[in-house]
């Protein structure tokens, strides 16, 4: 994680009592969760997809769209609610998107979405929780 003091704080050693295994490793340590194996991949409930880690409003269901990549894509986040990290991993440059309220990895937003945003935020599912409207 970086260094950055985030309104939301806990010690490595809560979050990943909290979070268990998997949610620690894609929210705390950048991980990746499989592609199509995620349950909000193809989700379609209407409600509002929140930070795993620290609940905050992340991405409204009318945001969400099937992009086919195998992890549920939305063409824009709640005003105020992510983070943009330039994000040099893996030979590529990418944008890294981060909740900006505990700093917890949720995936990448790409300029390529198929909406009149261009956007589509790649999001890891483990990194979601959902609320039903």
């Amino acid at each position: 994680m970086n260094n950055k003091k985030y309104p939301f704080q806990k010690s490595e050693a809560d979050w990943k009592e909290q979070l268990g295994d998997e949610q620690y490793r894609v929210l705390r340590e950048k991980g990746t969760e499989r592609p199509f194996t995620g349950k909000y991949n193809l989700h379609a409930e209407k409600g509002t997809f929140t930070c795993g880690a620290c609940n905050i409003p992340l991405f409204v269901s009318n945001s969400k769209f099937d992009s086919g990549c195998g992890w549920p894509s939305f063409d824009e986040s709640i005003e105020g609610s992510v983070e943009y990290i330039k994000d040099k991993s893996h030979g590529m440059i990418r944008t890294e998107i981060l909740c900006t309220n505990c700093g917890s990895h949720l995936g990448h937003v790409f300029p390529d979405g198929p909406t009149n945003t261009g956007q589509r935020y790649c999001v890891n599912s483990a990194s979601l929780d959902f609320n039903k409207e």
